[in-house]
């Protein structure tokens, strides 16, 4: 249920620094209205803007949105190809509008498999956004969080191999600051719209801790609304961090 455009903080409470998105149920919305699968896609253009929007107006430091995932080569390959024309289209006409409002874009994944000319779109839109200084928006393509996970295993093998670092080194400090979005805090907040209830290879190691919000609703019709239902969820929750509730309390008198 959607709740009014303001939000309740309880006291002790705050909003997520970091929010991760899994953009779901766009093939769905186009099938309930007899449109071919990309329009879907298309729609759900409107709601990442909504969600920018929303994140920016919140305050929120960094969102992470998944939108194509290593395993999306799998679909048609005539809904993968517009997928691409989409994204190059986006960036064209967004990126603009993202300098404007001070946005930092980046696009996390193995992006190698993508065209020369989509890859060219990508670094030019994150040279132009480099600077700003709000929020991080970050375009999780062609990403996977085994791949992740794997290509940081990689980089430390690598230079174990070379000298510079010794197995004994290794911890989890060390092996996150390989992986991808290793400069910002990890996830407060996970969203998944499409009434699925996984995460879907998304963020795996980053996730650990983070809280999780399940909605029915299709990405397409995920509004302002929308967020700011699933915002008001994560201030119900506590988040404990292996301490009980008497701990957290304590800590938020302080």
């Amino acid at each position: 249920m959607a709740v009014e455009h303001q939000l309740t903080i309880p006291p002790g409470r705050s909003l997520p620094r970091h929010i991760a998105i899994i953009m779901d149920g766009n093939n769905r919305w186009a099938k309930e209205r007899r449109l071919p699968g990309l329009a879907g896609h298309k729609a759900g253009v409107d709601s990442v803007r909504a969600v920018i929007e929303c994140c920016a107006e919140q305050g929120v430091e960094a969102l992470t949105l998944f939108a194509f995932s290593s395993e999306n080569w799998k679909r048609p390959a005539v809904e993968v190809s517009g997928l691409m024309q989409l994204f190059m289209l986006a960036l064209k006409n967004e990126v603009r509008k993202l300098a404007r409002h001070n946005i930092r874009l980046r696009v996390i994944g193995d992006l190698s498999r993508f065209s020369p000319e989509l890859q060219a779109l990508i670094r030019k839109a994150e040279a132009e956004t480099a600077s700003n200084t709000g929020l991080a928006l970050n375009i999780a393509a062609n990403y996977g969080g085994r791949w992740d996970i794997v290509s940081a295993a990689r980089s430390l093998a690598q230079r174990c191999l070379e000298g510079a670092l010794s197995p004994e080194q290794i911890d989890e400090e060390l092996f996150t600051r390989q992986l991808s979005l290793a400069e910002l805090p990890p996830p407060d907040l996970c969203i998944r719209t499409g009434g699925e209830q996984r995460i879907s290879n998304f963020l795996i190691w980053q996730l650990a801790y983070t809280e999780l919000y399940f909605t029915d609703c299709f990405w397409p019709d995920f509004d302002k609304r929308e967020m700011l239902a699933a915002l008001q969820s994560y201030l119900t929750r506590e988040r404990r961090f292996g301490r009980t509730s008497e701990q957290v309390g304590a800590d938020n008198q302080c």
